[in-house]
């Protein structure tokens, strides 16, 4: 059966076949031969007064940690805390998310910053932008951290140098300095703080050694335990019947110590764990009894 024809008319193209276009209707009507006509925009150059603001605002991204160690020393000292915490530890830690570790680390890599300023001039020198590259340096004196600071941005070229470079020159001052370690375990030292910021609050502590490492020993403390550079210990020298008797005292001590005790109590062991002498008087005795009496169900197995 024939299809029968379709009733739609075929469209034809309104276009020539000749590809040829008339006159005037070229560039406005085919894309493809169309000119493009862009504006240069002149970035005018930034004024004296802008320049200044830049390097303000610039100083002031990279002092971001510095301010936040300077605040955090300020609300430690003054106990600005004390209305809604019992320490300050737990303060950090629900107000901004810090760990203990977190914030001291902070408060430390200030006291660093602000020894560097005395040597560096900020509008000549480098100065650190993050508390990383402030970290390897805390350990050091005053003196050495500026030294290593000033070599740490010569090898980078004069740029801010990377944490690692900033460790690889403590390291290389570390062995200049080597001394023997002669310290052994079950010894009674006097923690010697000398300016560095990781042992503030522990000079003048006494501390018995647990572990002798090649440039520090690690050391049990009134609040725990901590490593510390040879530089900074002095032994007393005790006898082994005196070392037994201070084990004992650092054992009460330690198992009555806990972060959440209040401030007071704090306060009285740091005092216990500052005694220069290899006993307790009486009434240091009374005091400590009392302290393992009223914490004995805290008291840590």
């Amino acid at each position: 059966m024939a299809k029968p024809p379709s009733s739609r008319k075929k469209a034809t193209s309104a276009v020539s076949s000749d590809s040829t276009l008339p006159d005037g209707l070229a560039e406005e009507e085919n894309p493809a031969l169309a000119t493009i006509n862009v504006t240069a925009v002149e970035v005018p150059e930034l004024t004296e007064e802008e320049q200044r603001d830049r390097l303000h605002l610039e100083r002031r991204v990279e002092r971001a940690f510095f301010e936040a160690g300077k605040a955090l020393t300020e609300l430690r000292d003054r106990r600005l805390y004390r209305s809604t915490h019992k320490t300050f530890e737990e303060y950090c830690r629900d107000r901004f998310a810090h760990s203990r570790r977190q914030s001291y680390l902070l408060m430390d890599a200030a006291v660093v910053f602000d020894n560097l300023l005395e040597k560096c001039d900020p509008m000549d020198h480098i100065l650190p932008t993050s508390e990383r590259q402030i970290r390897p340096m805390t350990k050091l004196e005053p003196q050495e951290q500026q030294e290593v600071w000033l070599t740490a941005v010569e090898l980078a070229g004069g740029k801010v140098p990377t944490g690692r470079i900033v460790k690889d020159v403590v390291q290389r001052i570390m062995e200049r300095t080597q001394v023997p370690n002669t310290y052994q375990i079950g010894e009674v030292c006097q923690i010697l703080a000398k300016d560095n910021p990781e042992l503030r609050g522990k000079g003048g502590c006494w501390a018995i050694v647990s572990a002798v490492n090649e440039f520090s020993c690690t050391l049990r403390v009134w609040d725990g335990e901590y490593t510390i550079g040879l530089q900074h210990l002095k032994s007393f020298n005790y006898l082994p019947q005196e070392r037994e008797q201070m084990q004992l005292i650092s054992d009460r001590i330690n198992r009555v110590y806990s972060d959440s005790l209040e401030e007071t109590v704090k306060s009285l062991l740091q005092s216990l764990g500052k005694v220069n002498r290899p006993y307790l008087t009486a009434v240091e005795e009374k005091l400590l009894s009392v302290l393992e009496s009223e914490y004995s169900n805290e008291i840590k197995v």
